[in-house]
């Protein structure tokens, strides 16, 4: 019986610890490290407080409690937050985030429609597949015999350019197509940054690629056809860049 309740960002932790907390558990949120939790009692609250997030912050909580609790915690963090700078967000820009951030989201760089997996989605050295208990560990192996691509990202060279979406086709400078969009954003610098899944051989850092942005189902006239002022759609510039954020 636990919700999550993000709060992530530079300042998270000094709001957190904002509320009423003693110094034993102060000691415990403080000596946490990425991706380690710890139970605590924080301003009245009963939490299991998580240093993990999805916005890809270097400090970021996520904190579990009882869902008849959570509203209140959700408002008592909004007012012990506010001198801070701290503001509600929801869906829409968490999805903005972990894409400029390179993490996967299910049913977009991992499962979904193409069925992606772990090493598809980019997080290969995840699995240890020296783990004699690793009971897909077969499985896991004889999919990465066959597996042909994984998840890259990337962005537009330039700015004001079509939003990309789902499923748009990406090709490579010769007009062949070697994969499709997973999912796409606005970045902090105002460019489209977005994820896509691509043959291995197009996914070196660098890599010019083209994205036919909310991909026609028709292309009207032939190109012979074709008469002054006609217009037609064309795919946009874009370049594979680095999976994570230096």
């Amino acid at each position: 019986m636990r919700v999550d309740i993000a709060l992530q960002g530079p300042k998270s932790r000094e709001i957190l610890l904002s509320l009423e907390i003693d110094d034993e558990t102060r000691k415990r949120v403080m000596a946490l490290k990425r991706t380690e939790l710890c139970e605590a009692d924080i301003g009245g609250f009963d939490l299991i407080v998580s240093r993990t997030g999805y916005t890809g912050e270097k400090m970021a909580f996520e904190l579990f409690v009882h869902p008849d609790r959570a509203q209140d915690l959700f408002k008592a963090l909004l007012a012990a937050g506010e001198p801070y700078g701290l503001k509600p967000c929801g869906l829409g820009a968490r999805d903005s985030l972990r894409t400029e951030a390179g993490l996967p989201l299910y049913g977009h760089e991992m499962g979904g429609e193409a069925k992606l997996g772990v090493a598809e989605g980019g997080f290969a050295s995840y699995v240890k597949t020296y783990k004699p208990w690793f009971i897909g560990r077969q499985a896991y192996l004889k999919r990465e015999a066959g597996r042909s691509g994984k998840v890259i990202r990337f962005r537009f060279n330039e700015k004001g350019v079509r939003m990309a979406h789902e499923g748009d086709p990406v090709m490579e400078k010769r007009g062949r197509v070697v994969g499709w969009v997973t999912s796409c954003a606005i970045d902090k610098d105002g460019f489209l940054t977005g994820q896509a899944f691509l043959d291995e051989k197009y996914t070196a850092v660098g890599t010019p690629i083209f994205v036919f942005q909310g991909a026609p189902t028709k292309m009207g006239k032939p190109p012979a056809e074709l008469e002054t002022g006609d217009r037609v759609p064309l795919p946009s510039q874009a370049a594979v860049i680095s999976r994570f954020p230096k």
